[in-house]
């Protein structure tokens, strides 16, 4: 298979912009020349059998090169080293450059819908011949292979631009194989369906584009990281010996392989602050090294041998839970005073809790007086940044 000689002949970590690079352009080079021989079989037939809808499957197959292109020159983009401009990289281009694959597709749909709706206003018959069904089956084919290989290398590499261009295939598929369906309809019934299945096709492929152009905004706006990347963060944190905790996760996303990231890390404050801070920096390297994600680390010391800390922590947690199960505290520590102890921590609120903050302090701060009087809390509330 094509995609195996690919990866046999370029190898590598596909986290290195070296390897992804290489990934991309082989991708795309495959998408052009693919896109262009189908153009050219389907403007070809369409002419000659007068079929608006085969004819605008022609003109979505050179539109789906023109895509390829705009891949191509994405990944040349994104790989364009940090500058004092843009020190966080480039890499942002290639969500650029899926969400022009994105806008394309729309603008095929709406072309296709014109076409289509001139076509059911003023019917005319399509010759069909054995080269035009060969043509039709031909594409599908090809057109189904295309979608599997540019949805495993994208899968590969992270692409969200040859995921897109997967999806276009897939729609591509649909889109021919009604296209044949209509036509051979028509030739065994007369019916003039060439118009309404043409605008049924657009009207899918509207839908898709629309899809598409959110999944590729997405990204470029600020979506958190997946659960799986967050547990495998947390997982691995954990691993290291002296840390008890984490919370603050933020993952910043600045293209494919250029992800910066900060946590608080909860640690024995009994522990020399010295020792702490190694274990702190060796963590970043690590995760620079093994996973190239620029870690930033906020050093939270936790106090183990007062009892009653580990009470009110509990305590706390429960009452936020209580009012929501996915409600969670965190830096929680004493503030002593002549008569009265402050209990101050940060409360992570969930977006869809729609108590206001006031009652959700006033909650909290009661179920901690009513065992512990002498108590009143200081709480922070905030959103979390990252699925739970």
């Amino acid at each position: 298979m094509l995609e195996n000689w690919i990866e046999r002949s370029v190898g590598g970590d596909v986290r290195e912009e070296r390897v992804r690079l290489q990934y991309g352009r082989a991708a795309s080079i495959v998408g052009v020349g693919t896109n262009a021989l189908l153009f050219a079989m389907k403007l070809l037939v369409g002419t000659l059998s007068g079929s608006v809808a085969i004819t605008a499957d022609a003109v979505n197959n050179l539109s789906d090169a023109s895509s390829s292109v705009v891949s191509l020159l994405g990944f040349k983009l994104a790989d364009k080293p940090a500058d004092e401009d843009h020190p966080y990289g480039h890499g942002r281009y290639e969500y650029l450059s899926g969400l022009m694959v994105a806008v394309m597709i729309l603008v095929i749909g709406v072309e296709l819908m014109k076409s289509s709706v001139e076509k059911i206003l003023h019917p005319e018959p399509v010759a069909v011949s054995a080269a035009l069904l060969a043509v039709l089956i031909g594409s599908i084919l090809v057109k189904m292979w295309l979608s599997r290989f540019n949805r495993h290398i994208g899968q590969k590499i992270g692409s969200k631009t040859l995921t897109a261009t997967a999806d276009d295939s897939r729609n591509d598929v649909i889109a021919t194989t009604a296209v044949l369906v209509s036509t051979v309809i028509g030739h065994f019934t007369g019916w003039m369906l060439d118009g309404w299945m043409g605008a049924a096709v657009a009207a899918f492929i509207l839908v898709s584009g629309f899809g598409l152009v959110k999944e590729t905004i997405d990204p470029m706006l600020g979506m958190p990281p997946s659960r799986e990347q967050v547990e495998e963060i947390r997982k691995k944190l954990m691993s290291y010996p002296g840390v008890l905790g984490t919370h603050d996760l933020m993952v910043h996303d600045y293209g494919p392989g250029r992800q910066f990231a900060s946590v608080h890390l909860e640690m024995d404050a009994a522990l020399d602050p010295l020792v702490s801070h190694d274990m702190i920096d060796s963590i970043e390297r690590d995760f620079l090294a093994q996973e190239q994600l620029h870690l930033v680390i906020h050093y939270d010391p936790v106090t183990l041998d007062d009892p009653r800390v580990g009470e009110l922590r509990a305590l706390v947690q429960q009452a936020a839970e209580a009012i929501h199960p996915r409600m969670s505290i965190h830096d929680l520590r004493f503030v002593r005073g002549s008569r009265q102890t402050k209990v101050v921590f940060d409360c992570v609120v969930p977006y869809d809790l729609t108590m206001s903050g006031r009652e959700i302090r006033k909650r909290i701060d009661q179920a901690v007086r009513d065992k512990y009087p002498e108590c009143f809390c200081v709480i922070t509330l905030e959103h979390g940044f990252v699925h739970e």
